[in-house]
């Protein structure tokens, strides 16, 4: 009898949490594009169990009900920040900051110079460490960008990261592998076993909230675009749909960087065309569609 009845509740657990992860799996989709698989389960309910703690809710039947009241969109917000995984380092990827350094950074400078604007994106940003790297990769060519027209634009759906990103302070040990030189220009020490970003790297970067399934605010093309290990959290189908969006956010001779295992599908963004390891350049002249972006 007590086998019984163990049996039944825990199957009726094992249920009631099915019905869970599909809701917020569901709701993470719909929401912010996620592709949470069942094998990501356990992780989602860690998670969920310490926002329920968190919220002093009884339980993930509460939590859900939450979610889905008049009350509750600032918390899908906060659920969208706990499901998301930021990994995230100064240079990571250090070819693209080569390429950056020695191919695009010298016409952008001759760009500014001439009185035109120069604008890259870094979408996905997460806690700062790529916007930053690019700023001081532009700082490094050239000292006098911040009193030229010339702007990185850095965007995140978690409003959480962004904080920690306009802040600007890293333990140091995160920061050990920048060149030295780098280090001494542009940190200084924040607190014990801290360093903070100085006022010439910030100036140069703009950090805005951004859900990338949300309409973009923005009206003018970007030079360079860095969205690196961001798409591969989304399904094929979310990914089909940004692509296009980002050729258009892209200037004709502009160029994406994407991450490490992922790939742009040019059947859906036709312009652009790989021209490196995971970097695509936007052809010249040549006519795209005019999605929203």
């Amino acid at each position: 009898m007590n086998n019984s009845s163990t049996s039944t509740n825990a199957h009726r657990t094992n249920s009631f949490d099915e019905k869970v992860f599909a809701f917020i799996s569901s709701l993470a989709h719909q929401d912010a594009g996620l592709l949470i698989p069942i094998e990501k389960a356990s992780m989602v309910f860690a998670r969920l169990s310490k926002r329920i703690k968190i919220l002093s809710l009884p339980n993930y039947e509460a939590y859900c009900k939450l979610l889905q009241s008049s009350e509750g969109q600032d918390e899908r917000r906060n659920l969208i920040s706990i499901l998301t995984t930021n990994v995230t380092s100064f240079l990571r990827e250090n070819h693209h900051f080569d390429v950056l350094m020695q191919d695009i950074i010298p016409k952008l400078i001759e760009k500014c110079k001439d009185g035109k604007r120069a604008r890259i994106w870094s979408a996905g940003c997460s806690t700062g460490q790529e916007p930053y790297s690019i700023a001081m990769t532009i700082l490094s060519a050239w000292p006098q960008a911040a009193d030229h027209d010339f702007k990185i634009l850095a965007t995140d759906v978690d409003p959480i990261v962004l904080d920690t990103a306009k802040a600007g302070k890293y333990p140091s040990k995160d920061i050990s592998k920048l060149p030295t030189e780098w280090i001494t220009k542009f940190f200084h020490t924040s607190e014990q076993d801290m360093l903070a970003v100085k006022k010439e790297a910030k100036r140069l970067i703009v950090f805005r909230e951004l859900n990338l399934m949300h309409p973009w605010p923005f009206k003018g093309q970007f030079d360079v675009i860095f969205c690196r290990n961001v798409v591969i959290y989304f399904s094929q189908e979310t990914q089909n749909i940004l692509w296009p969006r980002f050729e258009n956010a892209c200037l004709p001779g502009g160029t994406m960087f994407v991450g490490h295992s992922e790939r742009i599908e040019l059947d859906h963004a036709p312009s652009f065309q790989m021209v490196g390891h995971t970097m695509y350049k936007r052809r010249l002249g040549m006519l795209i569609s005019k999605n929203d972006c």
